[in-house]
């Protein structure tokens, strides 16, 4: 009997150990790199006019600049590494640490988040890929491969779209309606993400609601409403409200900033820096907040191989100097699309509320945190501190409804 208790121990130590096991140091690196990429990528987008909803992945786009970089040799596989701020990582540790990182942050298991994420490389009718390339694409990135006839576009954007859908249960019906340059290699990344709160809201309290886009145009959503206790700091100078909501079992969160009012969000943006995000949360306050959150879904679908160009992936996208022949074993190919696409679907769903603070103190005078107009969101993983969704919400889905005079 004591044996076994024993063995029981032991178990549970190395149960409690793999739970407990750190990143390792390139992975760590890597993540902080990785979150500057995000404000960087975020603020090149951002720049476009005629984009309203943005919705990236940071650790995505790493990681697919990581099979970039299995790729491709000489001076465009060293551009990956520079626009990844890891100029000084041997090739082995750059992709064994974002493999660990991807890997890390996917396990669902522990948060009860559902990320789907799903990678495919296509290469036109001509290309030969080579075996090795295509075992540590997979191995490291997850990444499939296709052959597609890019001269056949109706078919080949079919194709591309179907594969979205298929691969995120139906949540991306169409991802893309058009091929550009169809002598290059594209990649794909389809995602659909859904938070779980650490505290669920209330089924029976959503209603419809006015999502202000702008002073003339307002759109129905569904609106879900709690009051809890959460991190909460109001910017009174920049007039801006700052809220983070834990996700899963805590090991993520999801940070919410918001403008006072509505208003254009250049000046949010303007202020929007990885350092200014650490010093509002260094200042948020336990605190009761009373929240109404649209409960919204967002698809979202973006080329990224311009903004990524600009970044200083110049190389890759490039089809007279681009070196890719780790790919095919010749100077054949050359980046020509980067479409990045993500659903996200935020509602009620999460754990059991905390009833024991109802009717106490805790819950009175709460702050009042109303979505009801263009904000802007990060996911962030608590264990790495990796940035997994960086976003700005201006136009949800819904109808538009006739503003009340």
């Amino acid at each position: 009997m004591r044996m076994n208790s024993v063995v029981a121990l032991c178990l549970l130590a190395l149960v409690a150990s793999a739970e407990d096991k750190k990143l390792s140091s390139h992975a760590t690196m890597l993540a902080d790199n990785i979150g500057n990429l995000a404000f960087s990528l975020y603020h090149n987008m951002a720049k476009e006019k005629d984009t309203e909803n943005i919705l990236i992945s940071p650790v995505v786009v790493a990681s697919s600049l990581g099979m970039v970089a299995l790729g491709s040799k000489a001076s465009t596989a060293s551009q990956v590494k520079t626009v990844l701020s890891a100029e000084k990582l041997k090739d082995e540790h750059l992709h064994a640490g974002l493999s660990e990182l991807l890997t890390e942050l996917r396990d669902g298991k522990k948060s009860n988040t559902t990320w789907m994420i799903n990678n495919r490389l296509y290469g036109p009718s001509s290309v030969s890929f080579s075996d090795e390339f295509v075992k540590s694409s997979k191995k490291h990135y997850n990444y499939d491969h296709s052959k597609i006839n890019f001269r056949d576009k109706r078919s080949a954007v079919k194709s591309i779209n179907e594969w979205a859908a298929k691969s995120t249960g139906g949540k991306l019906p169409e991802i893309t309606k058009d091929v550009q340059n169809p002598d290059g290699a594209m990649i794909v990344n389809a995602m659909f993400f859904k938070p779980h709160w650490d505290e669920k809201f209330y089924e029976k309290m959503v209603d419809k609601r006015g999502f202000l886009v702008t002073r003339s145009h307002t759109i129905g959503v569904s609106m879900m409403h709690r009051t809890g206790l959460y991190d909460f700091h109001e910017d009174t100078e920049n007039r801006i409200f700052v809220l983070s909501m834990p996700l899963g079992q805590k090991q993520a969160s999801m940070i919410l900033i918001m403008p006072y009012h509505l208003e254009p969000l250049d000046r949010l943006e303007k202020l929007l820096t990885r350092k200014q995000v650490d010093t509002w949360l260094s200042k948020m306050e336990n605190r009761a907040v009373a929240i109404s959150l649209p409960k919204i879904s967002l698809d979202v679908s973006h080329n990224l191989q311009k903004h990524l160009a600009e970044l200083g992936l110049t190389e890759a996208v490039d089809k007279v100097k681009a070196d890719f022949s780790n790919i095919s074993g010749k100077k054949d190919l050359y980046l020509s699309n980067f479409i990045h696409a993500s659903t996200l679907e935020i509602d009620v769903e999460g754990n059991p509320y905390d009833t024991s603070i109802f009717g106490t103190e805790k819950l009175r005078n709460p702050k009042l945190f109303y979505v009801d107009h263009p904000f802007i969101f990060l996911v962030k993983d608590n264990k790495t501190n990796s940035i997994m969704y960086i976003s700005r919400v201006v136009r949800p889905n819904g109808d538009k409804i006739r503003d009340e005079l």
